[in-house]
């Protein structure tokens, strides 16, 4: 039993053995074989970097405001008697508004005018016997004194029927009414809102070392989120003279014109200033550069000719660079780079140092500045 036994458990031994033998050598061949055989070239995209011309651009965010805006208000309390504006109407200089009831003010007018025409008869008359020698100086003199006296009364009385008569200061666009007929309104209490809306201030502030590249009669340029795809254009208009010491920042001021009063008084607006000189930067599409703690690093493509009959073999090389600004799409690009040079701009997940590629553009990623803005 023993010898039938012990050949079983060698017969046993060899074939588990072999087998195990078999599995390390064929994996051995076919790792040696993958190995030869490399890591197949990855499909990537790509671009060559060239030079754009930019406009230096300061960007601030703005506050619109009126060139002219007002609380429509009375200087005397009164009764509305009539309301002569419809709210929200584009109204003219001078036009009337409202009018407070004024009818005892014209009965008190009416009676100063008939003193002052009593004066002025009385005056006319005392002349005429003054050359004759029929009064004496003094009682011209009284007279002069009382017909000035009645002139101004209803020169003041006329005023008041005036300040109870209330018109538009300026040319503008009225808001809602906050006064009905009948209603006794106080001075300062509001009536209406007035504001010319063509053209429009924007309001921003710059940081005092930009204050060298901002002049009045700069061109400026601002969009607001009511209309994404409009641009609305306009000129630096004043500087103020001192900085505010807290935030070391300047207000400046320029003027949008507004012709089709689409922009309002308080809204809120992206402001761009052309700055300077037009300056060449190379650029690339923001996609193509990985943004990482130890830096901005891009993958140029290379070719490697391994020998006289195969075709060249692209591979991609890590390579650090310098970025500038961004606008749209695109980054400008201040060190690392050459024109000329080809870029990786999409697949860079599969990519190392080193790796073979294949490029196919079919899908190519946007380099552009931001999308060019209708202007208004």
């Amino acid at each position: 039993m023993k010898k039938p036994m012990l050949k079983m458990l060698i017969v046993v031994s060899l074939l588990f053995g072999g087998i195990f033998s078999y599995k390390i050598i064929s994996g051995m061949i076919i790792g040696h074989y993958m190995a030869s055989m490399g890591e197949p070239p990855a499909y990537v995209s790509a671009t060559t970097v060239k030079y754009y011309h930019w406009q230096p651009q300061f960007k601030a965010a703005g506050s619109l405001r009126a060139v002219l805006g007002i609380n429509v208000t009375t200087e005397l309390a009164g009764m509305v008697r009539t309301i002569h504006f419809t709210p929200g109407a584009i109204v003219k200089k001078d036009d009337l508004l409202v009018q407070l009831d004024i009818d005892p003010d014209m009965a008190q007018l009416h009676a100063l005018q008939a003193n002052a025409e009593l004066a002025a008869v009385t005056f006319k008359r005392d002349s005429a016997q003054f050359k004759i020698h029929a009064i004496s100086k003094a009682t011209l003199d009284i007279d002069i004194a009382n017909l000035k006296n009645t002139e101004a009364q209803v020169a003041r009385q006329a005023a008041i029927i005036a300040q109870k008569t209330i018109r538009a200061p300026f040319s503008g666009r009225l808001g809602i009414s906050a006064v009905n007929p009948g209603q006794y309104i106080n001075p300062g209490d509001k009536i209406t809102m007035l504001q010319t809306l063509d053209p429009m201030y924007v309001d921003f502030y710059v940081p005092q070392e930009a204050l060298a590249t901002i002049k009045t009669g700069q061109l400026v340029a601002i969009t607001v989120d009511t209309f994404p795809n409009l641009k609305f254009n306009g000129v630096i208009t004043t500087i103020n003279p001192g900085l505010d010491s807290n935030v070391r920042n300047a207000e400046v001021e320029a003027t949008i014109a507004n012709p089709k009063f689409m922009l309002s008084p308080g809204m809120f607006a992206a402001v761009t200033v052309n700055a300077g000189k037009t300056e060449t930067h190379l650029t690339l599409p923001l996609n193509a550069v990985s943004f990482n703690p130890y830096g901005e690093l891009v993958y140029v493509i290379k070719k490697i000719q391994q020998n006289k009959k195969d075709a060249p073999l692209l591979i991609a090389k890590e390579t650090f660079v310098v970025t500038g600004e961004k606008r749209g799409n695109q980054v400008a690009i201040l060190q690392g780079l050459k024109e000329g040079d080809q870029v990786v701009t999409s697949g860079q997940l599969k990519l190392k140092n080193g790796s073979a590629v294949i490029i196919n553009n079919s899908i190519i990623p946007k380099n552009n500045s931001p999308s060019k803005l209708v202007d208004e």
